[in-house]
């Protein structure tokens, strides 16, 4: 049974980064693809970044573009969030969504506090 585990958040400024990890575990990790997710307090859960595990291939929510970068290290069964200029708007916590077409996979969330 694969477990994902994320890492890497923390307290920033406002224009500082930060740089997420999503490490999986299991003797074998095939997704169809691996999301990042933000849950805020009362609110829905709102899509981030997605990477297609096989091709590589990304799309981001608007508001992120530009400043977010997923990727993925196949060998080391990882996704990464590198999130550059952040802004207050980004306090929230963050997870990670591993996506097997007819079921998925979540971690426990790692939270990210910007300061103003």
């Amino acid at each position: 049974q694969v477990q994902l585990v994320e890492s890497g958040g923390g307290s920033v400024q406002a224009g500082g980064s930060l740089r997420l990890s999503c490490a999986a575990s299991g003797r074998t990790f095939n997704p169809f693809a691996m999301d990042w997710y933000r849950l805020a307090p009362g609110k829905d859960r709102d899509l981030v970044a997605r990477i297609m595990w096989i091709t590589g291939n990304t799309n981001y929510t608007k508001s992120v573009e530009g400043r977010f970068t997923i990727s993925r290290d196949r060998a080391k069964k990882t996704v990464y969030l590198q999130m550059d200029s952040l802004e207050p708007g980004n306090t929230t916590n963050y997870y990670c969504r591993a996506d097997y077409a007819e079921r998925d996979c979540w971690g426990q969330g790692t939270q990210v506090a910007v300061s103003s």
